[in-house]
C-alpha cells in the first residue's frame, strides 16, 4: 500500500462525515425556516414532509452517482448506496419531534380549589369567565361597594397567591369579586384574533352589568391595570367604574410601550435561585414554537400547536426569571412560592397576541384626560416595570387623586411577606374609603422628573 494511501482514505472518510453533518444541518434549517414560512401549518408536517422529500431525492441523487462511479466489489456497493441516507434519517429523527404533542391538545382546566367556589358566567361579549366571590367578613362594617380584582398575565390564571390578599380584603369587610380572563385559569377559551385590549375592556363592562350592583370599585394589578387605565379611558367602561387602583401597570396603548425607561430598584432577577419543575421548553415542539413566537417568527395563532395545547403545556417554571423579578434584590431567596402546579394556568400565545394589541394601538392619553372616575396610583420599590409606564398613566389621568409608592416591595406588592399584604390592603382601603392616605403622595404629576431621576 502506498505511504500516502492511509491518509488520502482518511481524509476522504472525514470529508463524507463533515458533508453528511452539512446535510443534516441543513435539513434542519431549512425545516426551521419552512416551520415559520408555513406558520407552522399542519402541526408542522407541512415542513417536515418536504425537507423529508428533498433530502430523499438528493441521497437518491447522489446514490446513483456513486453507483456509476463506483470501482469496488458489489457487496460494497450495496452497503455505499445507504450511506446518503444516513443524512435524511438523521434529520428526519431530530426534527419530527417538533411535530408530534406530547401534552393533551384539548383544553385541561385546573381542578376547582377548596376554598372557594368556582362560578363560570356568560357575558354579553361571548366571553366565558370563571368568576370568583370573597362575601365580605369579619368584625367590621361591611363596605356597601363591590371590588372587583383584574389580576395580572395577560391571560393567566388568579395564583394562590392572589387569592389569600382577596381573602384579606374579605376579611377587612370588601364584597371582593374576581375574573379571570378569557383563555386564562379556568375561563374559555376564544378564537385567537379576539384576544385584543379592548375586548378586555369590553369583558370588563359586561362583568360588572352581569354583577348588577351598579358601579363598582376595580383594582386593577399589573396587565389587569392596563385594562383598567384603559377603561377609563372608555366613557361607556368608565360609568361603570366607582374608584379605580391602579397597582403597577403595564404600557398602557403603543406610545406608552416604545418609550425608552428605566426600572426601579434592583430586582431579584438574575440573583434568585432558578425555579425547579419541569419546563416544556426542555421539549423540542414547544421550546422551538415559544421560542419563535416569543421572537415574532410565528403568530400567536401558528398552526404549529394550538391554543389549547400550548396553555396545558406551558409550566411555572417557564417565565423563568420573571417571578424573581417580581420581588427585591433582598428577597432573592425567600421568594415564595405563588401557585401550585396544579392551579397555575398561562396561555402564552393569547398573552403575545394581547400585548401585541397594546403595542400596536394608538395613544389614548387624550381619552384619558377627560376621565373623571377618582382614581389611585401605587408604584413598587424594587418595580420590573418601566418606571415611564406609570408616570404616563399618572400625567395623562387628571382623576388620579394620589399615588402610593410603596417601598420595600417589588413588582408583586401583595406577596405574604414582612406583612406587605397588611400594607398593601392599607392603602387601597384608606382610598376606597376616602380616608387619609397611610403614606405620601408621591410622586405628584408636578414631582415626576424628580421621581424620575431620583428612582432609577
Amino acid at each position: 500500500m502506498s505511504t500516502f494511501a492511509l491518509p488520502a482514505t482518511l481524509l476522504r472518510r472525514a470529508a463524507r462525515s463533515l458533508s453528511a453533518l452539512a446535510a443534516v444541518v441543513a435539513s434542519v434549517l431549512a425545516f426551521l425556516a419552512l416551520v415559520v414560512l408555513t406558520d407552522g401549518a399542519g402541526s408542522g408536517l407541512a415542513a417536515w414532509l418536504p425537507v423529508l422529500a428533498g433530502g430523499t431525492a438528493l441521497a437518491l441523487w447522489r446514490s446513483r452517482s456513486r453507483d456509476r462511479e463506483r470501482d469496488r466489489g458489489r457487496s460494497r456497493a450495496r452497503a455505499a448506496r445507504l450511506v446518503p441516507f444516513l443524512p435524511v434519517v438523521v434529520a428526519a429523527a431530530l426534527t419530527a419531534p417538533v411535530c408530534v404533542p406530547t401534552v393533551p391538545t384539548a383544553r385541561q382546566y385546573p381542578p376547582d380549589l377548596p376554598f372557594v367556589a368556582t362560578e363560570h358566567w356568560s357575558l354579553d361579549t361571548g366571553s366565558s369567565v370563571a368568576v370568583y366571590h370573597y362575601p365580605p367578613a369579619g368584625p367590621g362594617p361591611r363596605h356597601p361597594v363591590p371590588l372587583v380584582y383584574l389580576n395580572g398575565g395577560p391571560v393567566r390564571g388568579i395564583s394562590l397567591l392572589d387569592h389569600r390578599f382577596l381573602q384579606l380584603l374579605a376579611g377587612q369587610g370588601y364584597d371582593v369579586y374576581a375574573y379571570e380572563q378569557p383563555g386564562g385559569g379556568r375561563s374559555g377559551l376564544l378564537p385567537m384574533d379576539q384576544y385584543t385590549a379592548d375586548r378586555s375592556v369590553r369583558d370588563l363592562g359586561a362583568f360588572v352589568d352581569r354583577l348588577g350592583a351598579g358601579a363598582v370599585d376595580v383594582l386593577g394589578f399589573s396587565s389587569g391595570a392596563v385594562v383598567l387605565t384603559r377603561a377609563l379611558a372608555d366613557p361607556g367602561t368608565a360609568a361603570r367604574v366607582h374608584r379605580a387602583v391602579i397597582a403597577e401597570p403595564g404600557p398602557m396603548d403603543g406610545p406608552t410601550a416604545r418609550t425608552a425607561g428605566h426600572q426601579g430598584r434592583e430586582s431579584a432577577r438574575g440573583l434568585a435561585p432558578d425555579p425547579t419543575g419541569p419546563r416544556s421548553t426542555h421539549v423540542p415542539r414547544y421550546a422551538v414554537a415559544f421560542g419563535l413566537m416569543r421572537l415574532g417568527l410565528l403568530s400567536p395563532g401558528t398552526g404549529l400547536i394550538g391554543q389549547a395545547e400550548g396553555d396545558n403545556a406551558f409550566t411555572a417554571a417557564d417565565l423563568g426569571g420573571d417571578t424573581a423579578s417580581a420581588y427585591c434584590a433582598r428577597d432573592a431567596h425567600r421568594i415564595p412560592v405563588e401557585d401550585s402546579a396544579r392551579n397555575f394556568s398561562f396561555s402564552p400565545a393569547a398573552s403575545l397576541r394581547v400585548q401585541r394589541t397594546v403595542r400596536d394601538s394608538a395613544s389614548i392619553a387624550p381619552q384619558l384626560g377627560r376621565s373623571r372616575t377618582p382614581a389611585m396610583l401605587m408604584i413598587a420599590e424594587c418595580s420590573s416595570q418601566v418606571r415611564q409606564w406609570a408616570t404616563a398613566v399618572l400625567a395623562a389621568d387628571p382623576a388620579i387623586q394620589r399615588t402610593q409608592f410603596m417601598p420595600g416591595v417589588g413588582h408583586h406588592m401583595w406577596n405574604g411577606l414582612d406583612g406587605n399584604n397588611d400594607r398593601a390592603a392599607a392603602v387601597i382601603g384608606a382610598f376606597l374609603q376616602e380616608q387619609p392616605a397611610p403614606l405620601p403622595n408621591s410622586p405628584t404629576r408636578e414631582g415626576i422628573p424628580a421621581f424620575l431621576r431620583d428612582h432609577e
